[in-house]
């Protein structure tokens, strides 16, 4: 984009509760006073953005790929959940995402609710950088070998049993070969970025996100083996149903989805293109880590030089 060309923005806010409105708001008026163009996602008409008078000036375009084609960047306006949404726009059209925080964790967020006019500063001033999160690619084919569909996640996908009232029973296979069957609520397959949601939930270690590997986490494996994995974002994992057991459905960052019925195989590989992800600053991964975990760190006394 040459510096003469305008700056254009897709804004991606939750719309959950006032606040949020309002942050949004107060974003779209800095910016384009600052002479950006802003876009948001169509809406439907009683959606409170089309009820206030400064998003409702602003250019809405339909939510599909194409959604941020021609922006700089996205920049989200909530929770994880928003964050991976708006991920998937930036994705395909490889620019970068910004998060600002207007939900619990937000763990994906660059930025802070009392922090947004900063975060807005530092946008306009392209006072940024950009690094590359990994993602991974993903594809399921049924028993004779038709391919159902593919999709990518920069958390995680996650294979879940569709009968809550029988266990999914399954093999793992890392390079391929068998690793271990067995039967289980599902199986986690996650980038390091994902360490931290739904693979750490099951039980799944934390993973430095400047590290390059695939973790893999059954989900209450009925097994003596049903250890995570930590393999080579060179590998292929993959998992097979049985023919005999329920269907299991493969679930992409919490929204994308992908039908799997008994006796499917789930193949997942290191992504062709990572999320282009916004840093504002130099803090480590460790900081962020303490903060959003609120961990114990009472009694620290740091390093000797």
């Amino acid at each position: 984009m040459s510096e003469t060309s305008t700056r254009e923005i897709l804004l991606v806010p939750h719309y959950s509760r006032p606040d949020n409105i309002s942050s949004a708001a107060t974003a779209a008026r800095l910016l384009t006073d600052a002479g950006l163009r802003v876009r948001l996602l169509e809406q439907d008409a009683e959606s409170p953005i089309n009820k206030d008078p400064e998003l409702r000036k602003l250019e809405q375009v339909p939510g599909g790929l194409d959604a941020a084609a021609g922006c700089e960047l996205v920049l989200v306006l909530g929770g994880d959940g928003t964050f991976l949404r708006a991920a998937s726009y930036a994705h395909a059209q490889d620019i970068p995402v910004l998060g600002i925080n207007l939900g619990h964790v937000g763990f994906l967020a660059e930025g802070e609710a009392e922090s947004l006019e900063q975060v807005i500063a530092d946008v306009i001033s392209r006072s940024y950088r950009v690094e590359e999160r990994m993602t991974i690619d993903v594809m399921v084919r049924d028993a004779s070998d038709t391919e159902l569909g593919r999709g990518w996640a920069l958390n995680e996908c996650s294979i879940e049993n569709v009968d809550r009232t029988q266990v999914l029973d399954a093999t793992l296979e890392v390079d391929f070969r068998p690793v271990s069957s067995f039967g289980c609520d599902g199986v986690l397959i996650s980038t390091p970025t994902g360490s931290t949601a739904y693979a750490f939930s099951a039980g799944g270690p934390v993973m430095w996100p400047a590290l390059d590997a695939i973790l893999v986490v059954p989900n209450n494996a009925h097994a003596l083996f049903a250890k995570p994995l930590v393999v080579s974002p060179r590998s292929t994992v993959a998992v097979e149903s049985e023919p005999t057991t329920s269907d299991a459905v493969v679930i992409m960052d919490g929204f994308r989805s992908i039908a799997m019925p008994a006796g499917s195989r789930v193949e997942v590989i290191r992504g062709s293109r990572p999320v282009r992800w916004v840093r504002l600053d130099d803090r480590p991964f460790t900081d962020r880590l303490v903060n959003k975990f609120q961990l114990p760190v009472s009694g620290w006394r740091g390093p000797r030089y």
